[in-house]
């Protein structure tokens, strides 16, 4: 699987805490092997965001992502609940 990051997301990557960072690494890999991996608590969003998905990498904090094609996913934005706005 081929992950692609928006320029949003890696602005908002770079102002998380480093501890917040080393866990989505962790998630990420998790994601990467198996992206409905029961760990991840994948679920579509709804509203303006329901072309898209997320997926927990703590209890505050998430990612939004949406599958491209098959095997093409973009990671487009990462923090708090605030990210759904």
């Amino acid at each position: 699987m081929k992950i692609y990051y928006s320029s949003k997301f890696e602005k908002e990557y770079r102002r998380l805490p480093i501890k917040i960072k080393l866990l989505a690494e962790k998630k990420e890999k998790i994601f990467r092997e198996n992206p409905f991996d029961s760990q991840l608590k994948i679920h579509k969003l709804k509203g303006k965001l329901s072309e898209f998905y997320a997926f927990s990498i703590d209890i505050h904090y998430r990612i939004i992502f949406e599958f491209a094609d098959t095997n093409i996913v973009w990671f487009h934005s990462v923090g708090t609940h605030a990210i759904y706005r």
